[in-house]
Formats: C-alpha cells, sequence, structure tokens
C-alpha cells in the first residue's frame, strides 16, 4: 500500500508541476532518487508518464537538456474520479436538448463565486493570482504559478482538473473557466492550452499590470 501511495504522490506532483525532474520530485518529496527513479520507470511502462525535454537552466555553458517528466493523457484519466463517463453522458444529454449553453454559464458563475472571496482585489496582481492558485487547489485542482521571463506575465497551470473529462466534450467549458479568472483577478487572461485539448497542462498567462477598471 505505501508503494501504491508513492507512486501516486509522484503522478501527482508530475502532473502539477511537470516538466519536473527526478531529483526535483526527489527534493520535494523527501525521497532518495533511487526511490523516485525507480517509480518514474514503472510509470512510463504503464503509459502515465513520458520523457518531456526542457533546456538545463542551470549549466547554460553546454546547453544540455535535462530529463523531466510530464503526465501523460492516460495519467491525466487515472487521477480523474469514477463517474467521469456518468458525468461525460450527462453533458453530451444536455448538448442534444440545447441546454448545454445555460448549464456551463451557470457552473461558471458559481466556480467564479466560489473563488472570489479568496482574491483581494487590493493585492498586487502576482498575489491575486497565487491566491487563484490555492483556491483552485482547495476544489481539486493541481495547480502551480510559473513566473515568465521577462517579469511581465506569469503563468497559472492546471495539472490535473476535476472536469477534464467534460471540457473533452464541452470545450466550452475551458472557455467558461478562463472568463471566470479574468474577472476573479480583474485583469485580462489568455488560455494558451487545456489537457482537454491534449496538452499536458492547462496554462493560462495573466499579465502583471494595473487592474481593470473597478465596478
Amino acid at each position: 500500500m505505501a508503494t501504491d501511495t508513492t507512486r501516486e504522490r509522484i503522478l501527482s506532483l508530475i502532473a502539477s508541476a511537470g516538466p519536473i525532474t527526478a531529483a526535483a520530485l526527489a527534493h520535494k518529496l523527501g525521497l532518495t532518487s533511487a526511490a523516485v527513479r525507480r517509480h518514474l520507470g514503472a510509470l512510463m511502462e504503464d503509459g502515465l508518464i513520458a520523457d518531456h525535454d526542457m533546456p538545463n537552466l542551470v549549466d547554460r555553458g553546454r546547453g544540455r537538456p535535462a530529463r523531466s517528466f510530464v503526465a501523460t493523457s492516460v495519467g491525466q484519466r487515472s487521477l480523474q474520479s469514477a463517474y467521469s463517463d456518468v458525468a461525460r453522458e450527462a453533458v453530451n444529454y444536455l448538448r442534444d436538448r440545447g441546454d448545454l449553453t445555460e448549464f456551463v454559464e451557470t457552473q461558471a458563475a458559481r466556480l467564479e463565486a466560489s473563488l472570489a472571496d479568496a482574491v483581494n482585489h487590493d493585492a498586487p496582481m502576482a498575489e491575486r493570482v497565487e491566491a487563484l492558485s490555492e483556491a483552485l487547489a482547495d476544489q481539486g485542482y493541481a495547480t502551480s504559478v510559473r513566473p515568465v521571463p521577462g517579469g511581465y506575465t506569469v503563468q497559472l497551470c492546471q495539472g490535473h482538473c476535476p472536469v477534464q473529462e467534460i471540457a473533452q466534450v464541452a470545450p466550452e467549458w475551458c472557455e467558461a473557466e478562463a472568463r471566470a479568472f479574468s474577472s476573479v483577478l480583474n485583469v485580462h487572461v489568455q488560455r494558451l492550452s487545456t489537457l482537454a485539448q491534449g496538452a499536458h497542462v492547462c496554462t493560462t498567462t495573466i499579465p502583471l499590470t494595473p487592474a481593470l477598471k473597478e465596478g
């Protein structure tokens, strides 16, 4: 059981923080590098994670890529609820009846309302994004905030989304979610990629600029 729990922790961290190296996983989870690599091998054999080369920012002299890992679509699905199939069928039923748009907008409004109290509009934008990320994590999203070179924007990354299966058959959901983020943060945001479209993470770019006009 302990092995399974450790494996799930590693997969969950890869989903939320990937691309991530074995060394970073070991550090964050308090495990030995050997133990992490053993689990990584098993996860790769099962098709739950994959290699993702990225520049080694520490050793710029050689520009050697660091071996990093991301969760595959199979790995993402393994983190999903057992009720995913039922949810997908329900979405298809609503679409057939012509009620899907209203349903999505209602759910997005509820998401926005549930996140609004967590974000202080008087705080700097970077703090707002961190607060939004923490609020989403409390609702089952695996989120992280990453700086973008130049310091003008940050990226809100969602390595796991509790409604991913629904969003795959209803991309309107992702669009409504992004609008909710924009409203909560009071700034325009740009959704670059989504799990529902096959990316290893949902990525939303958020400018660290003055907020939209209040009211």
